[in-house]
């Protein structure tokens, strides 16, 4: 087996755990299969630099005395805010000779001023997704997923992330056994699904302003099970259907039917991944109805089943 260089790109302000985080994992990964992987890390000047939280760390090396990389990994962090030219320029030179591109948060931004994520689907931290959008229209940017990959492309979400794409490649290189080995060693989950959501239904949607309406929203959390039309949900608050629909949207940024939506799916991954109940119980509990509605669903949000979801996710033995 050929072992497989990674090559992590430091720069002052980056985010430590976007390093570290990936680091981890493929270190793991050695330890379990040695010779797999050699990870490196490398900045320009290879000087000792501070990270965003004030963690000073050593580069191994320069730039351009870097190994070429099988996998280049371009973290994220505040110093892509206002990134080094002579860094883009270096990454613009040498992603392309990489087997596999990878960023994790905001480190897609410096892969998109090299021009490297051109015509590619891509995604970033949440919180920078709508500006990554606007600055960089050749790309095609999805705010919802936890990572995305196109081709030997592979961008992850904002910070821990980093660390599912980085099993996931494990996964790729070594198997499902060698990647569920480090996640053990982690303790985190092999593996969230790569179009998983960012954040949780609450999160996503912002709170309302109005009482009516944010008591509405808790009475949506509370109850995914009952009728959450916009007719019944409009009564709740006592508004008409228009008013309410059109408020809602206002307040909270997401229309009545898609957070309940997400809060239904959430609903259902929580009882999928903690209980021992049937499908077709957590269907009618979720407001689904039936499982065939609620596979849709989850195919259609997560790219997965929930019994293939439950097989990789729950805590308590399925019944």
């Amino acid at each position: 087996m050929a072992q497989r260089t990674v090559l992590v790109v430091l720069f002052d302000d980056v985010q430590s755990l976007d390093v570290t985080g990936p680091m981890e994992v493929f270190a793991g990964a050695e330890k379990h299969t040695p010779g797999a992987y050699r990870v490196r890390t490398a900045s320009l000047t290879g000087r000792p630099l501070r990270t965003s939280s004030g963690l000073t760390v050593v580069p191994d090396g320069t730039l351009a005395d870097a190994p070429a990389p099988h996998t280049l990994l371009v973290p994220g962090g505040q110093g892509t805010r206002r990134p080094d030219a002579h860094l883009i320029d270096w990454v613009r030179a040498h992603g392309p000779g990489a087997e596999r591109l990878v960023s994790v948060c905001t480190g897609a931004i410096l892969l998109a001023e090299a021009g490297l994520l051109d015509g590619r689907r891509a995604t970033t931290h949440w919180a920078y997704c709508e500006s990554f959008a606007r600055d960089h229209p050749a790309v095609r940017v999805e705010a919802d997923p936890i990572y995305v990959r196109d081709g030997h492309v592979a961008t992850s979400a904002g910070v821990t992330c980093g660390i599912d794409l980085a099993l996931a490649l494990v996964e790729d290189d070594l198997g499902r056994d060698a990647a569920l080995a480090v996640a053990r060693h982690l303790v985190v989950f092999l593996r969230r699904p790569g179009n998983q959501a960012q954040f949780s239904a609450q999160l996503a949607a912002q709170t309302a302003r109005r009482e009516p309406l944010r008591d509405v929203q808790q009475w949506i959390t509370e109850h995914p099970g009952a009728d959450l039309s916009v007719d019944a949900l409009a009564a709740r608050a006592r508004l008409s259907p228009r008013h309410f629909a059109r408020a809602f949207r206002a307040e909270t940024g997401a229309t009545p039917g898609r957070y309940v939506d997400r809060v239904r799916l959430e609903h259902a991954r929580r009882l999928l991944e903690d209980t021992p109940d049937g499908v077709e119980e957590i269907s009618r509990a979720s407001g689904y109805g039936t499982p065939e509605a609620m596979r849709r669903a989850f195919v259609k949000a997560l790219g997965t089943s929930p019994a293939e979801y439950r097989r990789r996710f729950r805590t308590a033995p399925a019944r």
